[in-house]
């Protein structure tokens, strides 16, 4: 039994922490747009900063890509 979370239909809050099994899924995208809204995109840069090994969270997340993309 794996205790990696189930990017794909587990309920992704600001506190869930980034693993290994890591995945962009439409979970994710749906989560991301919600925190940062209908401008949100995934980029390279982006998906390589948030897989790096670094411990993070989504909430993290959601703040790294609003300070490289701040709203007009």
């Amino acid at each position: 039994m794996s205790d990696a979370f189930d990017w794909h239909g587990g309920r992704i809050t600001r506190h869930t922490l980034v693993d290994a099994a890591y995945r962009n899924t439409r979970n994710v995208r749906r989560f991301m747009l919600a925190q940062c809204g209908a401008s949100f995109r995934f980029d390279r840069d982006f998906m390589a900063w948030i897989r790096n090994g670094e411990r993070k969270t989504m909430g993290g997340v959601a703040e790294e890509w609003l300070g490289r993309h701040p709203p007009p």
